[in-house]
């Protein structure tokens, strides 16, 4: 029995090859913050569902190493009598090698899962790296799932807003500035964005898993299951050349002699690498200048966030209004709403708004305690009650037509502690300062980042994530490159730009908060940018400690809900108006 477990089918087949051992991260050829069924070896090697992780395989002894926000769950999820558990950041992969495992030792990995700098750090340890040709897994796991081959469709140019063509002319500018021949694309939102495609292969992510090369002459080659490609117009598929997806590593190797390739740092397999310098090639590590081009939206794209947000907010106010009535009668009932209830609940509303298309991310649905977990998410076995006595946190958003959406509200549904109102008062203040800021054109994430912290830090406290990211355009919730973090991120924030800004404060086994406004950043004055907000959805003013607001803050929440009312006004159900009317009420109004 014991002898059929992945983990000892994996191990036999490392021994038969004379490995010692091998590296299984949590990861696929472009690593994508989602992973298919297909790709996600490590779920099936070890059980664990997180985002992020790998797994080292021995001969005596297994390794999961997971970072700070999955210490707990990595636990319930993976056998600890097969696998030891370690910190992903405290206790670096390279530090463990280097120090545990034999000086000579055959440690294997696939080079399509591994970005060069891992490789890199890995190097340098006294293990032998042994890149496979053939992914091993095709031999072990037997119940594989078949690789996703979600139809591909044409996102038209009255929604993109620019031409493939134009797109393609303008990259390839960039790559005669860099001097470079080809450039080899592994992002698939990067490959979507410039083809204008979307794609189906996993919900809520809509890009076709896919590589492209683009060459100075403008040729383009676009590797990619064929299947996906039934429904594209001959207008698209005319303009490039449509090769097999496994074709792509022999493609750069026929191609390398002499040719310089332009290869994103970050997030391009090592395999890309290995297939250019073996065969003559020089590889350019540069990060993908699409990622960049792509962030800067045009007056269409933006047309269409504002248009999509407005659809959004219309459904959450009809949410709210529904939650704020149902929350309060029920509980007295004895039948109370719960989580898993409420997120079916604003998917309904959301699927009444005409361009809607899914959601944009797995919904955070948080009664009480479970809101203190930043990304947790509601099943069967969590499932709590959504009570007059417990605040409630919803994070949540939509792929439409036309845009993305990404928006977060904090609720109580009744009185709360002195304590509770504190936090939150502090955590909108925080979100206040920032989205009011206005600052130097080119200004990086970073040098952002302490504004939505300055009150929470007042008080002795702090969270432990970003305070926003890019979003793309119908296409990836989290867009690379810009951020908003501690952490430095060197690219510059300019008009054009959509970012999220979220603070937020948790509280272990008790309560979380977050507020999250989706904003497009616009000129303001020269040399000057602001935060404009795409955001229409009322800000709980239930649980505010309104005199520790100074007037412009008072002033500004008053602006925004008058924006919200008369934007929405017409957009919401009849129900849904008395409240909608009372929520963005001025705070005077609502106070006395």
């Amino acid at each position: 029995m014991h002898n059929s477990t992945p983990l000892s089918a994996l191990r036999n087949l490392l021994i038969a090859q004379g490995l010692d051992g091998m590296i299984v991260p949590r990861a696929d050829a472009h690593q994508s913050e989602d992973c298919t069924p297909h790709d996600n070896k490590l779920a099936w090697l070890t059980g664990f569902s997180g985002s992020a992780g790998l797994a080292l395989v021995l001969r005596d002894r297994a390794l999961m190493f997971v970072d700070g926000r999955y210490q707990v769950q990595v636990r319930n999820e993976v056998s600890l009598d097969d696998f030891e558990i370690h910190h992903l950041h405290d206790e670096p992969l390279a530090d463990y090698l280097q120090s545990h495992v034999a000086a000579g030792a055959r440690i294997a990995f696939e080079p399509l899962l591994m970005v060069n700098s891992q490789f890199e750090a890995l190097s340098a340890t006294h293990c032998d790296l042994v890149p496979l040709e053939q992914d091993p897994f095709d031999q072990v796991w037997l119940d594989r799932p078949a690789a996703p081959c979600g139809i591909i469709r044409e996102m038209p140019i009255e929604i993109s807003g620019e031409s493939s063509t134009q797109k393609r002319a303008r990259v390839v500018e960039l790559l005669a500035q860099h001097h470079a021949d080809v450039l080899a694309i592994t992002l698939p939102d990067n490959i979507a964005w410039l083809l204008n495609v979307r794609g189906s292969d996993l919900a809520m992510v809509p890009v076709p898993f896919s590589f492209a090369l683009l060459h100075r002459s403008g040729e383009l080659e676009w590797f990619v299951d064929s299947n996906k490609t039934q429904q594209l117009p001959a207008s698209l598929l005319n303009t490039l050349t449509l090769l097999p997806q496994e074709n792509f590593l022999a493609r750069c190797q026929a191609l390398a002699k002499g040719k310089r390739f332009l290869v994103d740092k970050d997030y391009a397999p090592v395999a890309l690498r290995f297939a250019i310098e073996e065969h003559g090639g020089d590889v350019l590590w540069s990060p993908d200048p699409i990622t960049l081009m792509k962030a800067h939206k045009n007056d269409v794209e933006l047309a269409g966030y504002r248009e999509c947000h407005e659809q959004d907010g219309a459904a959450w106010v009809n949410f709210l209004a529904w939650l704020a009535h149902e929350v309060p009668v029920r509980e007295a009932a004895g039948n109370p709403v719960t989580e898993l209830e409420a997120q079916a609940k604003q998917l309904e509303f959301r699927q009444q708004q005409p361009g809607f298309i899914e959601q944009s991310f797995s919904t955070i649905s948080a009664s009480a305690s479970n809101a203190a977990m930043c990304h947790y998410h509601s099943s069967e076995k969590t499932n709590t009650p959504v009570t007059t006595k417990a605040m409630y946190l919803n994070d949540s958003g939509g792929q439409y037509q036309n845009g993305t959406t990404d928006t977060t509200r904090t609720l109580a549904f009744g009185p709360q502690d002195p304590q509770r109102r504190l936090h939150y008062t502090a955590v909108l203040k925080g979100f206040l300062s920032l989205i009011s800021l206005q600052f130097p054109t080119g200004t990086q994430g970073h040098q952002l980042d302490a504004f939505s912290r300055r009150a929470l830090w007042d008080l002795g406290l702090d969270f432990d994530h970003g305070t926003g990211h890019g979003v793309g355009h119908q296409l990836l919730i989290h867009e690379q490159p810009h951020r908003i973090a501690k952490k430095v991120n060197p690219w510059p924030l300019v008009a054009g730009n959509i970012i999220t800004i979220e603070p937020g404060y948790y509280l272990a086994g008790q309560y979380g908060i977050r507020i999250e406004n989706q904003v497009e950043i616009i000129n303001s004055r020269p040399g000057f940018c602001r935060f404009s907000t795409l955001t229409l959805v009322p800000i709980d003013l239930n649980l505010v400690e309104l005199h520790l607001l100074s007037d412009a803050e008072k002033q500004w929440i008053d602006d925004y809900h008058q924006q919200v009312r008369e934007t929405l006004s017409a957009r919401v159900n009849a129900e849904a108006r008395p409240w909608l009317f009372a929520a963005t009420a001025p705070i005077r109004v609502q106070v006395n």
